[in-house]
């Protein structure tokens, strides 16, 4: 892979090739694609999405959306950081091309403010709440009507492809979606491949899949004008990841890793004391321990042990990037970024404790549980219904229950592309809206 083409400002039905040179430095064409998306519905849905504790009235806790901005801003020094070594070393993309440090920067800014815009709501169990629906609930009896990989899609229902699918789905007087550059979403594509064959791999971009047979196309279109390289065999496609993707996701797991631990003391699921103890070893060469004694609030101590560790941790991802971006380039790196940090005990420790204290806490559980209940209901009425009209057998029940569907999610005219758009609408619902919703239905908000 060359950066050159990595780099790329094409957007889904350009006819002329986008130069860097040529942009206008005051409305940079990857500036607009944070605009878009931070402007777009889909975002904004993110305000009531859960990221650790579902339907959680309590202020400081983190929804999708402010997690997403924290990532984004995260992403924008990493980016920056790399851009400016990847610029040294590689001169030509400067002298000839034009980019810019900030140019990187500005890409894995705005894959990283997107990267949870598929996530279905009450967190990751809204994806497997949608998946077990179709694997082993009343979603089981519309296998039949799939392709292997159709049904892939839904028994395996990922966040990642539906995010793809959100960011460029073609739409009546809507072609491409939000028209993204494509270095953008190819920063975005964290697994770039389908969803079938699954087998063992130590590869990461192999872990799950990035796009529905939905986006098929689009995705091989992006992938080939980044010059991203087939991993694929036969028919079945995958790619390496574009190399600022690697930026993104270390992005994502230094936020959850930190800011899900502070979340967890601040709810008062972690004691305080295992702040310093659990961080002392990220902010040892940069805390000042005068100013960390002075601070009288938890919050406030929290905060400033937080940003330094933040801080370190940015800075070997950066590292690491670096001493092996010829490996990155060439398909031959196949770990996260944190993975090979100097810091992955400490990293390793605290994601234990937030396992234990914090993603399996009553409060979780309880609410997850509650969440499950509530897709799987919203699922077998909506795709009942849907699928009846397809079959050309509804009753008046299925008529006023489409009458609650929004037309976009009506629009398709086979199987899957019925199933997968009650399963996109679900997962479209914030947790407030989804349990509105489910209460309408069972008749709980009439009065």
């Amino acid at each position: 892979m060359n950066w050159e083409d990595l780099l790329s400002l094409k957007r889904s039905g350009d006819t002329f090739k986008r130069l860097r040179k040529e942009q206008d430095e005051t409305r940079l064409g990857f500036e607009v694609d944070y605009d878009r998306i931070i402007f777009s519905s889909a975002f904004r849905s993110l305000q009531d999405k859960t990221q650790v504790i579902p339907l959680s009235k309590t202020d400081f806790v983190h929804t999708r959306l402010t997690h997403s901005l924290e990532v984004s801003v995260v992403g924008r020094s990493l980016g920056r950081a790399v851009g400016k070594a990847v610029l040294e070393k590689h001169p030509y993309l400067a002298e000839i091309h034009g980019y810019r440090f900030n140019d990187f920067g500005a890409i894995v800014a705005a894959a990283a403010l997107a990267h949870d815009i598929g996530n279905p709501p009450f967190g990751h169990s809204g994806e497997k709440a949608i998946g077990e629906f179709f694997s082993i609930g009343n979603g089981l009896q519309f296998k039949e009507l799939l392709t292997e990989k159709e049904y892939q899609d839904l028994v395996d229902f990922e966040g990642n492809a539906n995010g793809f699918s959100i960011l460029t789905e073609n739409r009546k007087g809507i072609e491409g979606g939000l028209r993204l550059s494509y270095a953008t979403l190819g920063a975005f594509m964290k697994y770039p491949k389908e969803s079938l064959p699954k087998r063992p791999s130590n590869k990461i971009a192999d872990k799950k899949y990035g796009f529905f047979q939905h986006e098929k196309i689009i995705f091989q279109n992006v992938a080939a004008e980044l010059g991203l390289i087939a991993t694929g065999k036969g028919g079945d496609i995958s790619y390496c990841r574009h190399p600022l993707t690697f930026l993104v996701e270390a992005a994502d797991d230094i936020c959850y890793t930190i800011i899900d631990f502070e979340d967890g003391i601040n709810l008062g699921l972690i004691a305080e004391e295992y702040a310093l103890e659990y961080l002392i070893n990220l902010v040892r060469d940069s805390i000042n321990t005068g100013k960390y004694n002075a601070l009288t609030s938890k919050e406030d101590r929290l905060a400033y042990l937080r940003a330094l560790s933040i801080s370190t941790l940015i800075n070997d991802a950066v590292r690491v990037f670096l001493e092996n971006e010829e490996k990155i380039l060439n398909g031959e790196f196949h770990v996260s970024l944190l993975e090979r940090s100097r810091f992955k005990a400490q990293i390793d420790d605290i994601i234990k404790i937030s396992v234990s204290h914090i993603y399996q806490s009553q409060e979780v559980v309880q609410k997850e549980i509650a969440g499950y209940r509530i897709l799987n209901t919203l699922l077998d009425i909506f795709c009942g219904a849907v699928m009846r009209d397809f079959n050309g057998r509804s009753t008046n029940y299925d008529k006023l229950i489409l009458g609650m569907l929004p037309g976009k999610f009506q629009e398709s005219e086979s199987a899957y592309g019925k199933l997968l758009a009650v399963s996109q609408f679900v997962a479209g619902l914030t947790d407030g809206n989804a349990l509105l919703i489910f209460n309408k239905i069972n008749g709980q908000s009439l009065t």
